[in-house]
């Protein structure tokens, strides 16, 4: 499901014990005589969290955008002036001594944050660093001997497990909600960069951003970080970023002030129903690589461009978002070995991981095709990549064959070809100028396919066009 950003509103988790679950059979072992015993064990589970979870109150300084200094003399004031905003969320305590863990768009350029125990102690708080890409931040406080949520492992969870979120939304504190894991492993969602949610069914509110999510023995197994609403409030579908990946983000943030992260080396997108039968492949999943890098993990392990990576250490790779999480929270230096689909047969390599380089934010695209009874790239303008062009359209490259222009509602502005894309190749053959795409483009027929390799401002992808 992909949720559109303006429906995404930032926040936590859930209100009311509500315990509407007879008829649910998660795979965790619950004892439910008469009703009774599971009531109790909700009881002694919400108890048992509510002490380490806290409620923070940020301010940021934001400037004035309504402000106009058209009417003031002199032109005093060059810049608009700065007021206070303040906002609210969750946190999460994590050791005894003070490390609290909530999302980075709580405490983001906040200049004071102030952290309220579930007994109403108060503590200045410090951000010790925030990590935007994963939505994590890490906050401590200077006290000793405080109550501490116990980690649990987000890998063992499954749909129709029960799980409680406790938090403060709407300023109300210590509120808790139950419910259930409605799915794992949900990517696309447009709030963080490493997307590997958890989805629930328990009401999130504004305010319960960084809450706790624990499963029914109290262990956290998940950060409480938005929901998908067309009106602000929940809906039941609420998202939760799973304990495995913000715990490594946590420990990376306290050791080293950033998340060091693992990096593939290569470019990945997902398989879409016309790439799996164009690379062979017997499910409509697994990530293709669409581009190597040099002296890469990837490159190191030989991976080819047009390879699928279908597993991971024995795990089915769904999707290239997949693959990416799955990479990025292995440890440096790690080995781990891969099964790709090369020309239709299975193969294995062993990937070392690398680090990441900083700051790079590379993300893959897939395209989808549409059919047509004309040529599949009518309507299609290319020209051969000169420098001056090249400077002109702010191309990656200074060779090869651009598309300048492209008629709308065409087959392949429908697939995904967009101007300033540069060919690199055309159904697997190599492509350097516009005599070589034209000798390779003219025998297509209309019910032909064009699978266009491309270079898109840096980012490497096929695109598939077919006819019919």
């Amino acid at each position: 499901m992909k949720v559109d950003r303006l429906s995404i509103v930032v926040l936590g988790i859930l209100l009311n014990l509500t315990l509407a679950v007879s008829g649910l059979a998660g795979t965790q072992q619950i004892p439910t005589a008469g009703g009774h015993d599971l009531q109790n064990q909700v009881k002694a589970t919400a108890n048992k969290v509510i002490p380490a979870v806290v409620s923070i109150a940020s301010t940021v300084m934001v400037r004035d955008q309504s402000f106009s200094d058209d009417a003031l003399p002199f032109g005093l004031f060059k810049e608009p002036p700065t007021r206070r905003q303040y906002g609210q969320g969750s946190g999460v305590i994590v050791t005894p001594d003070g490390y609290i863990v909530t999302n980075n768009h709580v405490v983001a350029d906040a200049v004071d944050v102030e952290v309220i125990l579930a007994d109403r102690r108060q503590y200045k708080g410090k951000v010790v660093a925030t990590d935007p890409k994963t939505d994590v931040a890490v906050v401590k406080i200077h006290a000793s001997n405080l109550p501490a949520a116990v980690w649990g492992d987000s890998g063992n969870l499954a749909v129709g497990d029960f799980v409680l979120a406790i938090g403060n939304p709407l300023g109300l504190s210590r509120t808790v909600t139950f419910g259930i894991v409605s799915a794992v492993g949900r990517a696309d969602v447009g709030v963080a960069d490493f997307e590997d949610f958890i989805q629930t069914d328990a009401p999130i509110n504004p305010g319960n951003s960084g809450g706790a999510l624990v499963n029914i023995q109290g262990e956290l197994i998940g950060i409480n970080t938005a929901i998908a609403s067309p009106t602000g409030g929940s809906v039941g579908v609420g998202f939760a970023i799973p304990s495995n990946m913000a715990r490594a983000a946590m420990q990376s943030l306290i050791k080293t002030g950033r998340v060091v992260r693992g990096f593939l080396g290569a470019s990945t997108q997902d398989v879409s129903p016309p790439l799996g039968k164009i690379f062979r492949l017997p499910d409509v999943k697994g990530a293709i690589v669409t581009d190597v890098q040099a002296k890469g993990s990837a490159e190191r392990a030989g991976l080819k461009r047009g390879d699928v990576v279908v597993r991971f250490d024995g795990r089915d790779i769904m999707d290239s978002g997949q693959l990416r999480n799955l990479v990025a929270q292995a440890t440096i230096g790690s080995k781990h070995r891969l099964d790709i689909i090369r020309d239709g047969k299975l193969y294995q390599a062993d990937l070392v991981i690398q680090e990441a380089p900083r700051e790079r934010a590379k993300k893959s695209q897939t395209a989808g095709s549409t059919a047509s009874t004309v040529h599949p790239l009518a309507g299609v303008v290319f020209d051969d990549v000169t420098p001056p062009l090249a400077r002109q359209m702010d191309l990656p490259v200074n060779n090869g064959v651009v598309v300048t222009d492209i008629e709308e509602g065409s087959l392949a502005e429908t697939s995904g070809l967009q101007p300033g894309d540069v060919v690199l190749e055309l159904n697997r053959q190599y492509v350097n100028n516009f005599s070589a795409l034209q000798r390779l483009a003219d025998p297509l027929k209309p019910a032909d396919l064009a699978l266009l390799l491309v270079n898109r401002q840096g980012n490497v992808m096929y695109i598939p066009i077919q006819g019919e």
